[in-house]
């Protein structure tokens, strides 16, 4: 009897054991399912959200703009629609081919572009308020407009053929500002403009114009 005991004793004991260990593999076995399918859910999302990013990016049109001197410049539709003018030319389907700028150098179609592309991604950018977008760009434009007096020039010319209404009050404001305050003489030294009036024109324009010279 003692013996039959001892048997049942130790054939308890190792079903014990046995269900213990099937318990602990079928726990180990679904925390390594669950592990499994979170890194899968987590793997997923992170593929979507790139998927996502790509299509986002590749959604952009590129159109190529061609500078008076031929050189060509590619540009994603969403800034070249910072002008007006080669917006309306998009709209009429003429950018499946180059789209000329004849009247605008090479050097100055790239600031152009620059200006453009800035603002642009500013206007694209969901991650900043309307007032951090601003300040932002009131700084940019601050030191975009820091340029020589020639091309600062051409860019005026470019940006009113162009139709970029933005760019080309900035750079007007520019030009008052460095004007603000000083006399024709000045002005010309500024601007290296030629004074080819006789002395008595000038003073009959002074004589006529008296109201603009009394600060100068």
């Amino acid at each position: 009897m003692a013996s039959t005991s001892k048997s049942a004793s130790a054939a308890a004991g190792s079903s014990s054991s046995s269900a213990a260990a099937s318990s602990s593999s079928s726990s180990a076995a679904a925390a390594a399912s669950s592990s499994s399918t979170v890194a899968s859910s987590s793997s997923s999302a992170t593929a979507a959200a790139s998927s996502s990013a790509v299509a986002s990016s590749s959604s952009s049109k590129v159109i190529v703009l061609m500078s008076m001197e031929g050189e060509r410049f590619e540009v994603e539709d969403y800034v070249a629609r910072e002008s007006k003018i080669i917006s309306n030319m998009m709209e009429d389907d003429c950018a499946n081919n180059d789209i000329p700028v004849p009247n605008v150098m090479a050097s100055i179609l790239s600031k152009i572009i620059e200006w453009c592309k800035k603002h642009a991604e500013i206007k694209e950018d969901n991650n900043h308020s309307n007032e951090e977008k601003e300040k932002e760009l009131r700084s940019w434009d601050k030191e975009f407009v820091d340029l020589d007096t020639d091309t600062l020039y051409y860019l005026v010319v470019a940006a009113n053929y162009l139709d970029i209404n933005g760019l080309l009050d900035l750079l007007c404001q520019k030009v008052a500002d460095m004007i603000k305050g000083k006399n024709p003489e000045q002005i010309r030294e500024i601007f290296n403009i030629k004074n080819d009036f006789t002395p008595e024109e000038e003073e009959a324009i002074r004589k006529e114009n008296s109201w603009a010279f009394e600060s100068a």
